[in-house]
């Protein structure tokens, strides 16, 4: 079976170019320093998973023309990976069959605080049809005969799941990876983890130790993503990291 993943959006929770800012990377016009926030969709034959739906979802969704989303996986429940939840009501309109979601149950709780219209019991015309599962770190699940293997990280204070599909991890928002969790990463073909810049960050991974990490796990390649403006520029940095090593940027697709 064919399988892709397409990079929706490589950028932070600010996106790049950041409003305001005039630095090298928000002035670049190289096409790879503009990033839309954090996405991805991987691509089983004909079945679609989504991974995070934030706030740019609408758009990245028309750019590459997908037409039905089967599954979505979420992380965890910052603006920068939910806040397009709602524009997930089209796919239902369009092909009538309800939205699987895959998420745990500190985000489902938090996602039915914020969004309670899409998860209310009473139904009302526009409203669509989401069947929530929920899952757990130490349990592996299937989506479309493929295991999935769930990889909680910690983001600062916060726990942000990262999912296994095949030889293939991607993890975001992390700065922190116990022992047991890393376990899970070995032996990947492809790892997709978060680099947020130069200096040391609270919540986030930057070069040094993403670099690190990838060293100690030893994919055969690696993609960094959630990439903030204060990591440099693309072709820049490209050239300062190892070769099985790259910075992934927008509509960059892989095979795995």
């Amino acid at each position: 079976m064919k399988k892709k993943l397409i990079f929706l959006g490589t950028g932070t929770s600010q996106g790049v170019p950041v409003i305001g800012c005039s630095c090298l990377v928000c002035s670049s016009i190289n096409k790879k320093d503009k990033r839309l926030r954090s996405s991805v969709l991987i691509q089983l034959g004909d079945k679609n998973i989504l991974i995070d739906s934030g706030p740019d979802f609408r758009f990245q969704i028309l750019r590459e023309g997908i037409e039905k989303i089967d599954a979505v996986f979420y992380t965890h429940e910052h603006r920068d990976h939910v806040a397009g939840i709602d524009d997930l009501r089209s796919f239902y309109y369009l092909n009538k069959q309800p939205i699987c979601m895959f998420m745990s149950s500190r985000v489902f709780l938090s996602l039915k605080q914020d969004y309670s219209y899409l998860f209310s019991e009473k139904k009302y015309f526009g409203k669509p049809k989401l069947n929530v599962k929920i899952i757990k770190k130490s349990n592996h699940f299937s989506v479309f005969n493929y295991k999935i293997t769930p990889i909680e990280v910690m983001h600062y204070k916060l726990p942000v799941i990262g999912y296994r599909i095949s030889n293939l991890a991607y993890i975001t928002d992390a700065n922190y990876i116990s022992k047991n969790e890393l376990e899970k990463l070995y032996g990947l073909d492809i790892l997709i983890i978060n680099c947020l810049q130069i200096k040391s960050h609270i919540s986030h991974f930057n070069l040094e130790q993403v670099l690190n990490l990838i060293d100690l796990l030893k994919p055969k390649s690696s993609y960094l993503t959630h990439i903030s403006h204060n990591l440099g520029l693309h072709n820049e940095v490209q050239k300062k990291i190892p070769k099985n090593v790259y910075l992934a940027f927008d509509q960059l697709k892989i095979s795995f």
